[in-house]
């Protein structure tokens, strides 16, 4: 079988892996005039702290052309899938490295998928993509995923709304509120590809029933899931725990943000990607 060659932004809260022919190609996270590199080499709880002592207007930036260019070289065949085009430039930024990579390699076959999504999502969609590089031809992997993409989904908790407001997204006054009432905002990942919130939360136990009553409201019923936080293994087991309790044969993992979705999710925020 001809090797294929698959490739992840760090969104996906995923390292590289030489076993899986998997490769992590990092996302750029500005904290006013420091930057930080979202590889296998960041120190997350330090970068957690400096988050916190910045004042100033943040973001991120995706891979430049040539860090894509570099994990494409050498391949024949490749997949590459991004983090959601609905709130990151990263998925145009990969197809203009393969229309690249292609003029100097007439024979290459890529493919560049948009996950429509971000963290422990894209963890299922790598899961199903090694499933069908092994599986089924090269040929038909975009219509396979894309089949399975429609019954995966995202949900996340924000405890801290620190960098919301940072940025403006909304005023300092109600993000230092919502902290002193432990309010924490539950939303989603849209068809679209953007992020919605869906409501609110008030406490850990709240939090946990919440994000468990929408799982089942987008048809969960006990298939595949993966936890991801941000210094919260508390309340990522005690979700864990409420699946097992209805669905004791779920298959479930519990893993840590990267850099970029601790940027975003913030201490205490939780990612839950699920398939129905």
């Amino acid at each position: 079988m001809e090797e294929i060659k698959l490739i992840v932004d760090s969104s996906s809260n995923l390292k590289s892996d030489s076993k899986s022919n998997l490769i992590v190609v990092p996302l750029t996270i500005n904290l006013g005039n420091q930057t930080f590199l979202d590889n296998d080499q960041m120190d997350y709880s330090a970068f957690l702290d400096k988050i916190y002592e910045n004042k100033e207007k943040s973001g991120t930036s995706c891979p430049n052309l040539q860090e894509w260019l570099d994990a494409l070289a050498g391949s024949k065949k490749a997949i590459i899938l991004t983090v959601t085009s609905g709130l990151s430039g990263t998925y145009s930024s990969a197809k203009q490295a393969v229309e690249i990579y292609q003029e100097e390699n007439p024979d290459s076959e890529v493919l560049v998928l948009d996950s429509k999504s971000a963290g422990p999502e894209l963890k299922l969609l790598v899961d199903k993509l090694i499933e069908l590089i092994q599986n089924t031809s090269f040929a038909s992997i975009s219509e396979s995923i894309k089949a399975y993409q429609a019954n995966t989904h995202l949900l996340f908790s924000l405890e801290s709304l620190h960098n919301l407001a940072v940025n403006g997204r909304i005023s300092s006054a109600a993000a230092r509120i919502a902290g002193m009432l432990h309010i924490r905002m539950i939303g989603e990942a849209s068809a679209e590809g953007t992020l919605e919130p869906l409501g609110k939360a008030r406490g850990s136990k709240k939090t946990v029933l919440e994000l468990f009553k929408n799982m089942e409201k987008q048809n969960y019923s006990g298939g595949k899931v993966y936890i991801d936080h941000v210094d919260n293994l508390k309340d990522a087991k005690s979700l864990k725990e409420k699946i097992t309790e209805k669905y004791p044969e779920a298959q479930i993992e519990i893993g840590i943000c990267h850099g970029l979705c601790s940027f975003y999710a913030e201490k205490g925020g939780l990612m839950v990607g699920f398939e129905n």
